[in-house]
């Protein structure tokens, strides 16, 4: 049971499903995000801030046992805001965490920080990174700082490169990558009361009945999840097959790997 528990990125998807388990870890849950508190937030501390603000981002700290990092721009996009959200914010967030005594810190990275291995190439967390753009690219730096912050500071992480945590998969990319919100709360709950666990890359994946991704290095978290896609294999593969050539079917990344280009502001200049 923690005393003060903070989830950023509390009014998004992932946030929204995961705000009432998370009262049960912990005395008082802090919730946080660019926006103003939902009705439904009325009964937790809810702080609207902005990750690029690092003065707030240090208020937003204050008094917290351990951090759930939600926050961020989610989807591939132009680089700018994701600068500011994913890159700028979370070296605020493991700033604070430092000058506050903060010491876990469960960040949520993601499946793109490796999404040019191609689909049915089986990897664990030691291969090279290969992101599939600039969000792909911006959550690799946040696995790279977290792990400074470990090796320097020892503020322990552990890195989730998360699938796709819908309430449903949509494709066939998402019968391997699928990961309910149970296994997922289940995986950020071992993230969090597990004794020891330094710096920690797990994949989040449901218990699919195809797989790309090798935990063996994250057993120490003692994660087993139980949901599977296997419910909605006959919807999706009655949808047409993806061109053999698409990239989308190539590489594990999905439509990540085509989104883009997204020109930089400074080009309608040229």
């Amino acid at each position: 049971m923690f005393n003060r528990l903070l989830l950023t990125g509390a009014a998004g998807g992932l946030g929204r499903a995961l705000r009432a388990r998370l009262t049960d870890l912990t005395r008082t849950l802090r919730l946080s995000d660019v926006t103003d508190a939902p009705e439904a937030a009325t009964a937790v501390e809810w702080m609207k801030v902005d990750l690029a603000d690092g003065a707030a981002v240090h208020e937003l700290l204050r008094d917290v046992d351990a951090v759930v990092h939600l926050g961020a721009v989610s989807v591939e996009g132009p680089f700018e805001p994701i600068l500011q959200a994913n890159i700028l914010g979370v070296f605020h967030l493991y700033e604070a965490a430092r000058r506050h005594g903060v010491r876990r810190i469960v960040f949520a990275s993601s499946n793109h920080v490796i999404g040019f291995y191609r689909q049915g190439e089986r990897i664990d967390a030691n291969v090279p990174l290969r992101p599939d753009g600039y969000y792909g690219a911006s959550k690799a730096f946040g696995e790279q700082l977290s792990r400074f912050y470990f090796d320097r500071y020892g503020i322990e992480t552990v890195c989730l490169r998360i699938g796709s945590s819908f309430t449903q998969a949509k494709d066939r990319r998402q019968l391997v990558t699928w990961l309910s919100y149970d296994d997922l709360f289940e995986l950020i709950r071992r993230a969090l009361v597990t004794p020891k666990v330094g710096h920690t890359i797990v994949y989040g994946a449901s218990a699919n009945r195809d797989s790309w991704w090798d935990n063996s290095q994250a057993a120490h978290l003692k994660w087993q999840p139980r949901d599977s896609s296997e419910q909605f294999r006959a919807r999706i593969e009655a949808q047409p097959d993806l061109p053999a050539d698409d990239p989308e079917a190539i590489y594990q990344g999905g439509v990540f790997v085509k989104a883009g280009p997204f020109p930089a502001p400074w080009t309608d200049q040229l």
